[in-house]
């Protein structure tokens, strides 16, 4: 990375939001395929003990072993294959909801060849970028030699099964952790597969996410944003694009009505009076912007999360 690249990186993992879904664990005995479909947002698989392969449509077959972190894509099917030849195959035609720990097997109860811990996964920094969003590529880490790993993972999925006040906090500490190494791990590489990761050698463009984070509320545009960043308007918006695959503005747009969404649901102020201090010119150019981001009026947020 650049000269001040680590510093740039601890900036983003120090503001890293992680929600944590709840988890099945996979169980495939020898000779099984077990087939998963197209996450609704990107997924996490967690090898705990065992080998085998994970599988893609595209023909990929990629070796994985113990305390290896594997992120899909959301919409991409792929397979938990034992070996790359399967005699039997489970098909899971949606992913699992409700209890907190769900168990799938494949196979019958003996020994399984490889446990795999599975769930979505929403990460997203300062409430607004999300690390996954656009990701293109199914990303495989090995985080087999970081000596913390496994406990870390045993915890998280133990914390599952405990509904006592305060899990929500554990579980997204816990995956924070997993996140930070394997961010620790990406950014490492030569090539990191992460295109937001890869920007982190251009401080430039850091200068303008801070700008934004720091008083989304303040009159951005595109061209404060790239004297911010010290470049030119063309230059900056287009290398703003290949790294988030957004423009300045929307992010600016998708911070406001972030924080707009937890004003409306921590404090009772008249909505009208929440839009203008989000940067909102009226009432229905702040409900028909907040509709689009939620799906709710702001009436309706506000009452679901009463």
């Amino acid at each position: 990375m650049a000269e001040n690249g680590t510093s740039i990186l601890d900036r983003y993992l120090a503001n890293l939001s992680v929600e944590v879904e709840p988890f099945a664990l996979c169980m495939l005995q020898s000779g099984w395929r077990l087939s998963l479909p197209g996450p609704p947002c990107a997924m996490l698989h967690f090898v705990v003990e065992g080998e085998g392969w994970l599988s893609c449509p595209d023909g990929t077959h990629t070796a994985i072993g113990p305390n290896w972190l594997i992120i899909i894509p959301s919409g991409t099917r792929h397979s938990l294959d034992t070996a790359e030849e399967f005699d039997h195959e489970l098909k899971i035609d949606c992913t699992p909801s409700g209890p907190p720990v769900h168990y799938i097997i494949a196979g019958d109860d003996s020994q399984a060849e490889m446990v795999v811990g599975c769930g979505t996964l929403n990460v997203r920094y300062g409430e607004a970028i999300g690390l996954f969003d656009h990701l293109a590529e199914v990303l495989v880490v090995d985080l087999s030699d970081i000596p913390q790993i496994p406990n870390l993972f045993s915890s998280l999925v133990q914390v599952q099964t405990d509904d006592a006040p305060g899990t929500p906090v554990l579980q997204g500490a816990m995956m924070t952790q997993l996140m930070v190494h394997m961010l620790r791990k990406l950014a490492s590489q030569s090539a990191a597969s992460l295109a937001w990761l890869r920007a982190l050698d251009d401080p430039r463009l850091a200068r303008a996410i801070d700008r934004i984070m720091e008083d989304p509320f303040a009159p951005h545009s595109v061209e404060s944003l790239a004297e911010t960043a010290h470049m030119s308007r063309s230059a900056f918006a287009r290398r703003f694009h290949e790294a988030f695959l957004s423009s300045p503005m929307n992010l600016v747009n998708h911070v406001r009505l972030e924080r707009a969404a937890r004003l409306l649901a921590s404090n009772s102020s008249p909505i009208e009076l929440i839009g203008r201090q989000c940067g909102f010119a009226s009432r229905s150019h702040f409900s028909h912007a907040f509709k689009r981001h939620t799906g709710l009026s702001p009436a309706e947020y506000r009452g679901r999360a009463a």
